[in-house]
């Protein structure tokens, strides 16, 4: 595996290396500054994937290109069979052709290009480094990563440390992404083979069965013509020969009782295995619904990570002021419904720092609820958490908000990052900040005042 395009931290008895260890730290330290063809193009033009520096090359063809596209192209200019290959090997194959350019190299340019134009078209109106990471930073936010990626590293206005970050963040949300859904799918895929097993043994059941029931309707037919032929003879012959043919005719009843019990026997067997593997469908299909709720919920509070982590770095850049990231905030007066104590208290001095102004009612827990609706008109935010607020008075606000035109918006929770995350929201686009936050988490049923 080839090392990240950026340096490495030296460990602390790295002084103590001898001269051989030390030209290897400064040769490997030379691919982190960008070469005079690099500096040329990113002025004048876009960047080409061979000008790209090495060690991009494998998340560039692992992210933009899918599997398929590449067994399509790699072939063509590589002595790999489209069908034998593994997908490591078209993977690698296709890292070479990047890394040697030539005709290979522009063939995966080409199919890079005509199928990200739209993303392409989309970052050329950056014109430096920072509109540049905007715009990677609201991709990174909608999912819209592959396109975004290759648009990042070939725009002409993007500089190493701007690759190094897109690099970074993209290496990040791999691992986060299969720590999160690497126990479900393997849950998933077991659920799956043993579902097909099940399948599997049930047809072999009914086609057993279906043997069985043909067996079964020769031997009866067979036995009723021979207790016809029996009891004709029976009724010729003397009541001492009769006696003998009603033990045989007995003994061929009790043979058939047997043949039905059997085919009961097999017929419940194959019931039992029908509704197990009908429960085994019903378990995947919750399992892939929770693992939906899962990445849903993932995404949400990734979101408001970001948010708080935002927040807090601009506290720190400007220690005077304490604003925290709630500028949009400053002269508006913002009641807070619900909640906790200790967040409540917290969101009141960060609203107050920031030249803000926040009235918390507690939904009527120790507050009157008659104070609700004199709280909201007037008010130019309304906010909630659906967590810690009771359904009376979320009616009460929704109501009294719609007859005074006031805004109001729900969060995910009571915590300081939900609120933090829906400033920012606000800021960035007030349109759909109402959806996003609604939609982020299933409103709760536990109730301040009943439970």
């Amino acid at each position: 595996m080839q090392a990240p395009p950026f340096r490495l931290a030296r460990t602390a008895d790295a002084s103590h290396t001898d001269d051989n260890a030390g030209a290897r730290l400064r040769a490997a330290d030379a691919c982190c500054a960008p070469t005079s063809t690099q500096l040329a193009a990113s002025s004048k033009r876009r960047t080409r994937l061979v000008e790209l520096d090495p060690h991009l090359h494998c998340s560039v063809i692992g992210t933009c290109l899918t599997t398929h596209e590449l067994r399509k192209l790699v072939p063509k200019f590589t002595d790999l069979d489209r069908q034998k290959a593994t997908d490591l090997e078209i993977h690698h194959a296709a890292v070479e052709l990047a890394i040697a350019g030539g005709a290979g190299g522009k063939a995966l340019q080409k199919a890079l290009d005509e199928r990200y134009a739209g993303a392409i078209r989309r970052f050329e109106q950056a014109r430096d480094e920072e509109s540049v990471l905007a715009l990677w930073n609201e991709a990174l936010k909608n999912g819209d990563i592959p396109p975004s990626y290759w648009a990042l590293m070939t725009h002409p206005f993007a500089t190493m440390p701007v690759r190094q970050a897109a690099f970074g963040e993209l290496h990040m949300l791999s691992h986060l992404v299969g720590a999160a859904n690497r126990a479900d799918i393997r849950r998933l895929v077991a659920l799956e083979e043993e579902n097909a097993e099940l399948r599997d043994k049930i047809e072999r059941q009914q086609s057993r069965l279906h043997e069985l029931s043909t067996q079964r309707d020769a031997a009866i037919a067979q036995l009723s013509e021979q207790i016809v032929k029996l009891t004709a003879q029976a009724s010729r012959q003397t009541s001492t020969d009769g006696a003998s043919l009603a033990d045989e005719v007995k003994a061929l009843q009790e043979k058939l009782a047997e043949a039905d019990q059997r085919l009961a026997l097999h017929t419940s067997r194959r019931e039992a295995a029908e509704q197990r593997a009908l429960q085994e469908q019903a378990a995947a299909e919750a399992l892939r619904e929770s693992r939906d709720q899962t990445l849903a919920l993932l995404k949400a509070v990734q979101s408001e990570c970001y948010a708080l982590e935002r927040a807090t770095l601009d506290a720190l850049d400007q220690p005077d002021t304490r604003r925290a990231g709630l500028d949009g905030m400053a002269g508006k007066r913002i009641v807070y419904v619900g909640g906790r104590p200790g967040s409540n208290a917290a969101l009141k001095a960060l609203v107050a720092s920031a030249g803000g102004e926040l009235v918390v009612h507690d939904g009527g827990v120790e507050d009157r609820k008659g104070l609700l609706a004199a709280a909201l008109p007037g008010a130019d935010l309304v906010v909630f958490p659906v967590d810690c607020i009771d359904h009376d008075s979320m009616n009460t606000l929704k109501r009294v908000c719609e007859r005074h035109q006031v805004e109001y918006y729900p969060l995910r929770t009571a915590s300081v990052a939900s609120f933090i995350d829906l400033v920012g929201r606000l800021q960035a686009d007030p349109a759909t900040a109402r959806n996003v936050a609604a939609g982020a988490r299933p409103a709760s049923a536990f109730c301040l005042r009943h439970g």
